[in-house]
């Protein structure tokens, strides 16, 4: 199994024993998409969504399947996991396309012509520094229609808590609690972590997103103190 797939085999199986809470997290986001779909004008065109850093839409797929969307876009930074994506989703009634892309070099890129009625991340803008992360959300609403909404799925640090405790309390988690990861996966997953994650402390993210013209509202919040839904909406 080369490298892609063993890294890949860890991550499905820490989603399907919910180890990281995906199940809630994805009741959430339905919930959160479905009643925005359902506040839109009657006769509103279908939605145009953008998906940053789709992943293989092992727990999205299902809710995108009976969305009456316009148009979806899955962006990923993992060419690999694209075709797993489009396999997952399957035909649907609305045309989407697959691209390998940054997110951040999506969010600088110049707006399409119609803008995106609909954005949506999960675990993936905490790879992001603390300074690219604000510098997304200022561009990123270039790319939003007026009343589009984006929804931010991702894990977050306590309030005043330091990246380092972060780390060392998030590891403890994968070793006292992952048990159904093998002991070389657990270590995996923390290699992982202490190399590239560098999730936002939980209030300077929103004071940093309301700066940028953003209104920010906290839709769910995991039992560990990591994992949490959140919802940006555009300032008029």
């Amino acid at each position: 199994m080369d490298f892609f797939d063993r890294q890949w085999s860890t991550y499905r199986q820490v989603v399907d024993h919910d180890l990281m809470e995906h199940q809630a997290l994805s009741a959430a986001t339905t919930a959160a998409i479905e009643g925005w779909l359902a506040a839109r004008p009657a006769g509103a065109p279908g939605a145009r969504m953008v998906d940053l850093g789709c992943g293989d839409l092992g727990l999205l797929a299902p809710v995108l399947r009976h969305l009456p969307l316009g148009s979806y876009l899955g962006l990923d930074l993992s060419a690999p996991v694209l075709p797993r994506a489009a396999a997952a989703l399957g035909p649907v009634s609305y045309p989407c396309q697959w691209r390998e892309h940054d997110l951040l070099a999506w969010a600088e890129a110049e707006p399409e012509p119609e803008p995106v009625d609909l954005l949506h991340s999960a675990f993936a803008l905490h790879h992001l520094s603390d300074a690219n992360k604000s510098r997304f959300l200022e561009l990123c609403r270039r790319h939003l229609a007026p009343d589009g909404l984006l929804l931010w799925a991702d894990v977050f640090r306590e309030p005043g808590e330091a990246r380092e405790a972060y780390v060392a309390r998030y590891v403890e988690r994968i070793r006292s609690g992952w048990n159904p990861l093998e002991p070389e996966q657990q270590q995996q997953v923390i290699d992982h972590l202490n190399q590239f994650d560098d999730p936002a402390d939980r209030e300077a993210i929103e004071r940093s997103a309301e700066a940028c013209g953003w209104r920010w509202q906290w839709l769910w919040q995991g039992a560990h103190r990591a994992e949490a839904l959140a919802m940006l909406t555009p300032v008029r």
